[in-house]
């Protein structure tokens, strides 16, 4: 599902997206996502809390997560200018002057701009979840029934493990016998497999062993 969307720059748009965040921690699904990035980029200054309560208290907490610094708030009056300061006399001047002193202007580097640092926070959040997906890993129980009982059921869960093999995917040290009908047992295993895997792959392979695999069956998926 994409994200949803509002002109946040008009006080329309703003007001719609108030009320869609009211039951929401964030744009899309139950996490932060590129979507929070790509919408907290569109917002001048924070939105007002008393008008939008539930747009600022997500700006807040995505500017929070993102480590945004110096948020775009509205700013207090501003205090009567203060009188000028009476000048300094020569001879404070010179005593002041510091031949080996620092030169301010010369050791300011660089500042981020907003519209960079949004940039730069979402490619990050980007690599954050490429990261933790290649990183998943999803357990997946499976049955394999044979066509009668003559079968070596003990040698033909040896002969899938070892013949189907791919990369990111561990099959269990061990297997169970479990009974199904007239005799005929069935095999009860699991397997461990990567983000890049696909447990159709692995039934399809299992499966073109037809002369001694009537059927396999996925049981249960669980993401470790």
């Amino acid at each position: 599902m994409g994200a949803p969307k509002f002109d946040v720059s008009t006080p329309k748009g703003l007001a719609a997206f108030n009320g869609f965040m009211g039951s929401k921690s964030y744009v899309t699904g139950w996490q932060f996502s590129p979507d929070d990035s790509d919408y907290l980029a569109k917002f001048e200054a924070c939105p007002d809390a008393s008008k939008f309560p539930n747009a600022y208290r997500w700006y807040i907490h995505i500017a929070a997560v993102q480590g945004v610094r110096g948020l775009a708030v509205a700013a207090p009056a501003a205090a009567p200018a203060a009188a000028p300061a009476a000048p300094a006399k020569k001879e404070e001047e010179d005593d002041d002057f510091d031949v080996f002193g620092d030169d301010d202007d010369e050791d300011d580097a660089p500042t981020e701009s907003r519209a960079d640092m949004l940039a730069r926070l979402k490619k990050e959040a980007e690599l954050r979840t490429i990261a933790k997906e290649a990183k998943q890993r999803t357990l997946v129980a499976i049955e394999i029934k044979p066509w009668d009982t003559e079968q070596d059921l003990m040698e033909l869960w040896k002969k899938i493990t070892t013949t189907v093999v791919q990369d990111g995917l561990k099959w269990a040290e061990a297997c169970s016998l479990a009974d199904v009908a007239f005799g005929i047992k069935k095999i009860v295993t699991t397997l461990v497999m990567g983000a890049k895997n696909s447990s159709d792959d692995v039934v399809e392979a299992i499966e073109a062993m037809e002369d001694e695999v009537q059927s396999v069956e996925v049981v249960s998926m669980n993401v470790l």
